[in-house]
This record gives structure tokens, sequence and C-alpha cells, in this order.
């Protein structure tokens, strides 16, 4: 796969379809690599008339990693001291745009899962001339009243870093019994778990990306001048955002829509893609309306 200097670092990035088409930029969630957008799931959207791009987020995957950075101090951080905080979600939207900026692209839809929904909304608001329109996925605002996990998915987010492939791949197996759908098979979820492991490693890195979110303020006031085609996609069984957090985003931003999809959780089963896929496809052609 290619890598594009992105905002003074490198980004890890792979494309679908035709690259004459509109641009469509998936953004992934915390610890989590632009493979988790699968292969399938891109293909549709290309097929849809996108252009897709898929990257790994920075300290993830085979982007660049700040491993060179001392560990943050979260009882700090929650307390409100951000000196051991090594970039924001602001720096990370800025990647983004450094992204479009190596690819040539002038303007992209934009589509964020998670923590990839932050760094879309923080796109929209802070470089809104290069957003087409923003989808946002089981993600929230940043106001501290809405989104939150559950007692049982909050303490996966504090569990020690595993040691062991072993130990990794059961782990993330186990988390998603906690906050991804009903159903899933986890003989894939566990080959899946193994692929990311053997790819790309590093749980550090997630724990800076964990920083970035809680040390980056609240969104809300921001979202309330985003004048862009949104949409807001959020599962009513999602136990690690809360259905609130889509809820208070749809509300911040004018005219966006909210897709409450029933029994998904914190993840996106095959069965949703045909929905998704859809309502993307309608979100992004009021951009050209």
């Amino acid at each position: 796969m290619p890598r594009a200097q992105a905002n003074g670092i490198e980004l890890e990035y792979d494309t679908f379809g035709d690259p004459a088409n509109p641009a469509l930029v998936l953004v992934m969630g915390l610890r989590t690599q632009m493979i988790a957008w699968e292969e399938e799931l891109c293909g549709l959207l290309a097929d849809q008339g996108f252009h897709v791009i898929r990257f790994d987020n920075r300290d993830c995957g085979l982007s660049t990693q700040f491993d060179h950075l001392p560990a943050p101090d979260f009882a700090a951080i929650f307390a409100g001291d951000r000196t051991t905080v090594p970039y924001t979600l602001a720096d990370m939207a800025l990647d983004l745009v450094g992204l479009l900026d190596a690819l040539g692209v002038d303007k992209a839809h934009l589509v964020g899962a998670s923590m990839g929904g932050m760094i879309a909304q923080q796109c929209a608001i802070d470089h809104s001339e290069r957003v087409l329109s923003l989808c946002s996925i089981m993600s929230t605002t940043g106001n501290p009243a809405v989104g939150q996990p559950s007692p049982e998915a909050l303490a996966l987010l504090d569990q020690r870093p595993a040691t062991t492939r072993e130990e990794a791949v059961e782990a993330s197996v186990a988390a998603w019994r906690v906050f991804g759908s009903p159903g899933v098979d986890e003989e894939q979820l566990r080959a899946r778990s193994a692929l990311a492991y053997d790819r790309a490693y590093n749980p550090a890195g997630g724990m800076r990306q964990y920083a970035a979110i809680i040390a980056s303020p609240d969104r809300t006031p921001g979202l309330q001048g985003v004048r862009l085609p949104a949409l807001v996609v959020h599962g009513t069984a999602d136990t690690l955002v809360n259905p609130s957090g889509g809820q208070a985003t749809a509300a911040a931003i004018p005219d966006a829509e909210l897709l409450l999809v029933d029994g998904m959780g914190h993840d996106l089963p095959p069965t949703v893609w045909p929905t998704l896929v859809r309502a993307i496809r309608r979100n992004a052609d009021r951009a050209a309306a």
C-alpha cells in the first residue's frame, strides 16, 4: 500500500474505484486500523460512484507512530492538565486535510466511525472548504453529558495491553461480545483480529489517541456552525458510545439526518451495509443538489 506525506507525518492509505469520481474518505476509530473498513464495503461504496480512500490514522497501523513521546498522564488529563497530551483531534483533522493535499483532492465526502466520526466532525468545523458532506457513525460530540460508555464497555478501555498474539486476539473477541452487534461470527472476528495484530499492533499508540479524545473540547458549538449535508448513524444497541451521542450530534448540526439502526452495536456488521451505503449516497447527493 502507498504512503502519503501529510501534516509532517506519513499516512498509509489505499483506494477503491475510479479516481475521476468524487473522493470519499473513510476515517476509522480508536486503536483501529483502516482494514476495519472491509474491502467489500469499500467496493460497495465505489460502486455508488465514489473514489474511496481509507487510511491508517496517526499512531495506528502502518502510519507514523509517536512512540518517542512519553505516555499520557490520564489522571492529570482528567484533572485538566493537558501537558502530557501528545496531540488533539484537531491535529488528526489536519492529517486528513494533508492526505487530501497529497492526493490532489480539493474536496471530499467524509465518513468517520467512532473516533473517526469525531475527526470528521472536527474537519468539517475547521476545514469546511475541503468537505463536500459529512457522515458521522457511532460517534459523539465531545459533550461529557452524552455518548458515555456502559460500565462494562468502559472497563474494556482501561484493560492492560495484551502481551501475546493469542491474548490480543482473545481480548478483541471478548470486547466485541460486550459492544458489538448480536450474532457476529466469532471465528471471523477472531481471524480479523489476528490479521490486525499481524499487520501492526501498538497499544501505546491507542492510549495516545485516547488522550487526544478526552483532551479535545466539546464540538457542539462548532457543529452548530456546520453548513454541510450531514448524516449521523448510530446503533440502538451501542454500549461503547451511547446512542445519545449520535442524537446530540444530529441535533447540533443544522438539517442533519439521524439514522438509528435497530440492534446495531459499536460495529458495522455486513447486514447493515446496504442501508448504510444507500444513506451515504443519499447524503452525498444533497451536496450536489
